[in-house]
């Protein structure tokens, strides 16, 4: 793994219609909309917030997490507007693999721009970074996060039973997909 690649400079990634680059605290606004949503976080670990202190705080917390080389989340703007979120995390070295997530703001969920923003962050991760697997980590109910990974050429591995504690949900079933750098297809 290049992790030079990652935490040297912090790569900003483009497709035709988005820009996925560093959260700053004049996104603020965006980051909330998106985190006091109790529908975007309905499948994932995360208890929403609706304090802006707290977002603002966890702004300078993803900047924490990138200088400590364990976690990069890109801002997805869209028209120059923060759309959403995505983010690759548990990096390991030794076997030479990462973890992804998504989320968006719910105005913009069924227009593609997940599926989009997966596979700008895997032309990265697995041509630039040269990461080998890449994983999701997905609640069984969450079928269009699914559609995404599915389009994306991701493989279902299976479901971990009753395997982590997510906030706000308790012990919660995963399924597992991934892909390997053997099968990506541009």
């Amino acid at each position: 793994m290049n992790s030079a690649a990652i935490f040297n400079e912090f790569p900003v990634l483009k497709s035709d219609r988005l820009i996925m680059k560093k959260i700053e605290e004049q996104d603020i606004e965006g980051v909330f909309a998106i985190y006091s949503n109790e529908s975007v976080f309905e499948y994932c670990g995360i208890i929403p917030k609706h304090n802006k202190d707290t977002v603002k705080k966890m702004i300078h917390h993803f900047e924490r997490d990138y200088i400590k080389r364990t976690r990069i989340k890109w801002g997805i703007f869209f028209n120059d507007e923060l759309t959403g979120i995505i983010e690759a995390f548990d990096f390991n070295q030794k076997v030479n693999m990462c973890t992804i997530g998504y989320f968006l703001a719910e105005s913009y969920w069924r227009k593609g721009i997940a599926t989009e923003a997966v596979r700008v962050l895997l032309k990265f991760l697995l041509q630039e970074a040269n990461v080998n697997r890449i994983q999701a980590e997905v609640m069984p109910q969450n079928e269009m996060s699914k559609k995404v990974l599915l389009k994306n050429g991701f493989a279902y591995e299976g479901t971990l039973r009753q395997a982590t504690l997510w906030s706000g949900k308790g012990v919660v079933d995963l399924d597992i997909y991934s892909l390997l750098s053997e099968e990506y297809m541009q």
